[in-house]
Parts: C-alpha cells; structure tokens; sequence
C-alpha cells in the first residue's frame, strides 16, 4: 500500500496544492515553521478522517476558508482507490471511491497509516491516557469492530457518568435506568477488553523481536495488559461481561458518592518490562526511547500481518531525536519495506547507503517544489 497522490485544498497554511509521491522514500526538506508538519498531517488525516496534533477540526481549515479538503488515491493490491475527506465550520464528510460514506468507522482503515513523531518518545513514561489513545488509533485502524466498540462505549460512558452525577445530586432517581446503562457499558466494554488483550499479545511478539535486535540481545521486553482483570483470567469476552456487571453492582455505592464511573477498559493502561524492571519508572531515557521505537516497528509488522499490506510510516523530525544505532535500525528497517515520508531541515548525517535514493520536497512558506531524486 502507498498514497499515489495527494491533493490539498485551503488546509492548514496550503491553498491550493496537488503532489505526487514515490512509493519508496519522501523527504520533506524546509526550515522549522514552513508547513512539512501540516503536509503530514494531511496524510493522516485522510487515513483517520482526523488530526494528531488537535480535536477541532475547525483549526484545519486555512483562515478566511469556509471548508477544506483532503484527498488522495492509495495504491493497494487491488489497484488504485480514491479517498476525501472534507473539513466544513458543520462538519465532515468521508468519500470512498467518490461514494459519501455514512459512518466514519467504515471509513477507517481504508489507508492505513502510523506516525512517529518526537511526542511519541513520550509514549512510554507518559500518562496512561497517552498509551489508550495509542492502542485506540493503531487497533481501530485494522479492525472496524474495535473501533465501532470503543465509539459507542465513549457514547455510553458519557451518558453514564452524567446520570450517576444526577444521581448524586438528586436532579435523578431511577437506578433501573442506571442499571440498563451499566449493562450497555459492560457489553461493549467487554469486547474492547477482549480485543485489546488479544492485540497487545500479538504486538507484543513484534516489539520484543525489535527491541532485541536494537539491544543486541542485551534486553528482553514485555507487555503487561493493566485492566480490571488480571491478565491470567482474560479468556473471553463473556467472561469479562459478568465480570463487569459483577463489579459495577459492588461499586454502586461508591460511584454515587464520586458521580462517575470507577472502572472500566477507560481506566486501562499497559506497563513496558525490560529485563523484570517497569521502564517507565526504573528505565534509562535510552532505555525508554528503545521501547517506543520497538513499538512503533511492532505496528508496521501487527498491521501487515493483519491487512496483508505494508502501512505508510509518517516520520516527524524524529530522527534528529534517535542516536545513530537507533535511527540507524529505523532505517533499515523500513528500507525497502515501506512507502516513507519524512521531514526534516537537513539530510546531512544520514548515510547515503541507509536512506538510499530518496525523493526531496523542498518545503518553504506553504509551497512545495515538483519532486527530484538525489540521484537526478
């Protein structure tokens, strides 16, 4: 899978821009501050029908605009594929092959996508929060079910937590109404658990197999899924469901004195083990930084195995962030692999030999130069 082509219209700081791309290596060139990120960005965009960098996606839209538009074709197996996404001050509305597309679910996954960028770096010593947005974004991308799941869950946990609020403050007083959204909650709650234990259990192979080759077979890394039930006792999404009921009958008392909701896969969080010891308490920064570049690879192989393509890597400045052996093993890695963008205000340092005969964007001022090879 690659994006053939993208066109982009009053996005960000672009009017008006229409680029095509290598299936190989893309390098966006510019000073800081000149528009590569939002190029980027974009990319993303009309993969997740969203931004990384923000929730309103009323920023996008180029100021004085009324609306902005996303669109590409996506190179798969099965031939070409056009995609658009456009950004309205109402809305925004998804387009397959030029059909409107009436949930952004079956939208998602379409083109698939994995960004690294040095925020990113924070995944693993960041808040739990961070880590559920990750596995939220990746998991969703290759399975339409997951993120349906984790739609509607949101939806009802919403609605939940302002009735138990009512609740508490005596503005309500019908538990059976509590009792049906409990219910709701627990069903889709459960599925998401559920899948989430089986992905992370699959990612988890790819990553340690990364992260020992970075190593040099010096670490061994783990996964340890943290959710309401231990690890040992996940064996299906049944299971999980009475479990849940169980737990938000004995924690009724508790949630009505709080007003929300007390556990839940929105609680969820997983821990990163190099060598028996918590890397985001006890790890070197070196040592941190290993582990999310293992994942990010991890992600390329996980979507892969579970789509049959290869994603599109999105690099962000992020190798002026790695070391030589770890931007080194990035690069081998995906050389050849994987259709790669990446920004940066110099190439100088990044062996010729790695990063092969890229093709150069020169970026500057919301304008994008016609593309040349290094080898031209």
């Amino acid at each position: 899978m690659y994006l053939k082509e993208l066109k982009l219209k009053n996005f960000r700081n672009y009017s008006d821009l229409d680029l095509t791309f290598s299936p190989q290596i893309n390098v966006l060139i510019g000073e800081n501050a000149q528009g590569k990120t939002n190029l980027l960005e974009a990319i993303y965009v009309l993969a997740l029908a969203r931004s990384h960098r923000m929730n309103d996606d009323k920023a996008l839209i180029k100021w004085g605009a009324d609306f902005a538009k996303v669109s590409g074709v996506i190179e798969r197996k099965l031939g070409p594929l056009p995609l658009e996404i456009i950004l309205s001050h109402q809305g925004k509305k998804a387009r397959v092959n030029h059909l409107d597309q009436d949930r952004l679910s079956q939208y998602v996954g379409q083109f698939n996508v994995i960004l690294f960028a040095p925020e990113d770096l924070e995944l693993v010593k960041g808040s739990p929060a961070k880590r559920r947005r990750f596995i939220d974004m990746e998991f969703g991308q290759i399975n339409h079910q997951y993120l349906y799941n984790i739609t509607q869950y949101r939806n009802i946990l919403k609605q939940r937590n302002l009735y138990l609020r009512q609740l508490k403050f005596h503005e309500a007083k019908d538990l059976v109404y509590l009792d049906v959204l409990s219910d709701q909650l627990a069903g889709f709650g459960a599925e998401i658990i559920w899948a989430r234990h089986q992905f992370l259990q699959q990612m988890a192979v790819f990553a340690k197999e990364q992260h020992q080759q970075i190593t040099q077979q010096r670490e061994q890394l783990q996964f340890v899924y943290q959710t309401v039930l231990p690890d040992e006792e996940l064996k299906d999404s049944d299971q999980i469901y009475h479990f849940l009921q169980e737990q938000y009958q004995k924690n009724r008392k508790r949630e009505l004195q709080q007003g929300t909701t007390v556990l839940g896969p929105h609680r969820d969080d997983v821990a990163f083990i190099v060598n028996d010891r918590n890397v985001q308490d006890f790890g070197s920064q070196g040592q941190q930084r290993t582990v999310a570049l293992s994942l990010k690879l991890a992600e390329i192989q996980m979507v892969k195995q579970q789509t049959g393509e290869a994603p599109v890597l999105l690099l962000d400045d992020v190798l002026s962030e790695l070391d030589d052996l770890r931007q080194t093993h990035l690069l081998h890695t995906i050389k050849n692999q994987v259709q790669t963008f990446l920004t940066t205000t110099s190439l100088d340092g990044v062996a010729e030999e790695i990063i092969g005969k890229p093709t150069i964007f020169q970026v500057a001022a919301g304008q994008v130069t016609a593309a040349t090879t290094e080898s031209e």
